[in-house]
């Protein structure tokens, strides 16, 4: 039986905004091991000549120096330490994969969507938690939080779209007993 127009209409939709959404992670993934270098256009593009003179910035120019400062001279003393956010590159990349699954087969691999969203729920404790241990400023949490945030949406409107494409499925043997 050939699906639906319905269930067609669906499935473009569904593969438009997961394939969005592996697209967005294997970018945030492959933004993680550049992060010096990223750092330092964005201090440059602040306007923070001298990033040992954080002191001297305030407010969000002041928190990009303190981090610019302290990841040039951690790199600099301790260049293994960067290891570690090669490895949360390589984890968003891992985790791009598994995206693919439901990209082939939604109704199939639904629980990889349930998965993909407890994590995108875990985000804010992480940032509240861990950020506060860490001194990471609240506004920056928040932002941290919204990727979360953003994180979800896709993922809901695909579960949506999955239970849409269910139901309109020939197929399904709940709809055509």
């Amino acid at each position: 039986m050939t699906p639906t127009p319905h269930a067609v209409t669906a499935l473009r939709r569904y593969r438009l905004v997961l394939g969005s959404f592996i697209v967005a992670l294997v970018l945030s993934g492959a933004t993680a091991f550049p992060l010096l270098h990223e750092l330092s256009l964005l201090a440059h593009t602040l306007g923070i000549a001298d990033p040992a003179r954080h002191a001297d910035y305030t407010g969000l120019r002041h928190w990009i120096a303190l981090v610019h400062f302290g990841l040039r001279e951690t790199n600099t003393a301790f260049p293994f330490l960067a290891y570690g956010t090669d490895w949360l590159a390589f984890g968003h990349l891992v985790i791009a994969l598994f995206f693919i699954g439901p990209l082939r087969d939604p109704v199939r691999n639904v629980w990889i969507l349930h998965a993909g969203l407890f994590a995108c729920v875990g985000v804010i404790p992480l940032a509240f938690i861990c950020g506060a241990v860490r001194g990471i400023p609240f506004y920056w949490r928040l932002i941290d939080c919204a990727f979360g945030v953003l994180g979800a949406a896709p993922l809901l409107y695909c579960l949506r779209l999955t239970r849409r494409m269910e139901n309109l499925s020939p197929l399904n043997p709940l709809k055509n007993p």
